[in-house]
């Protein structure tokens, strides 16, 4: 069986297209966990100038600005978002934050839910404090 030849970049293109259809789906699946657990989700894949929030969910006052991992263990996925993603989900989320009405009654915080292989999504809420 004979392949057909690739156009220059047409793999790199193909692992792209995988690797974002892999974070649809995890954030999907954290998405409904998140509702399972009472959050309301207000966005997901919200962008601004400054970045991307991956899911932005409320319960009560509380909102969760969430940051989906898929990755192949926890602490993996706790690890891939450092000091640089931080800031960057961060300045995307006061800039959501200044666009609601009820932005001072709303307390905000930053989790990641991890997308492990065969297991339900990992919640770890307060996975790193915003600046003051």
């Amino acid at each position: 069986m004979s392949r057909s030849p690739q156009k220059p970049g047409a793999a790199a293109t193909q692992a792209k297209r995988r690797h974002l259809g892999r974070g649809h789906r995890g954030e999907w699946l954290a998405a409904w966990a998140l509702r399972l657990k009472g959050y309301r989700i207000l966005a997901r894949q919200y962008r601004t100038k400054l970045g991307e929030i991956d899911i932005v969910a409320r319960r009560g006052d509380l909102v969760a600005i969430v940051e989906v991992k898929a990755r192949p263990t926890l602490l993996a996925a706790m690890d891939a978002v450092g000091p640089y993603a931080q800031r960057r989900i961060e300045g995307a989320a006061d800039l959501w934050l200044s666009k609601q009405k009820d932005h001072a009654r709303l307390s905000i915080r930053f989790d990641i839910v991890a997308v492990l292989p065969r297991r339900w999504p990992v919640h770890v809420k307060d996975a790193w404090r915003g600046r003051s």
